[in-house]
């Protein structure tokens, strides 16, 4: 009698254990896939100011070659 109630209480804790590991997996699963969202967005962010930037440049620039043009 005495070994079986080992053995259920043996499996018992195996299976609470092995739900205790996949619930930590997941919780850490979770943060990994926010994380890379949240990397995805600051990367959206720095492409979208970087071409921001890039048309500001093209437009200055053109406004110079344009008064370089006319002095001429």
């Amino acid at each position: 009698m005495c070994c079986g109630v080992l053995k259920a209480a043996g499996g018992l804790g195996a299976i609470v254990a092995l739900i205790l590991v996949v619930v930590a997996l997941l919780k850490q699963l979770i943060l990994l896939v926010g994380f890379l969202l949240t990397m995805l967005k600051v990367a959206i962010v720095v492409v979208f100011v970087t071409v921001l930037v890039m048309i500001v440049l093209a437009i200055l620039r053109d406004r110079s070659r344009r008064k370089r043009e006319t002095e001429f």
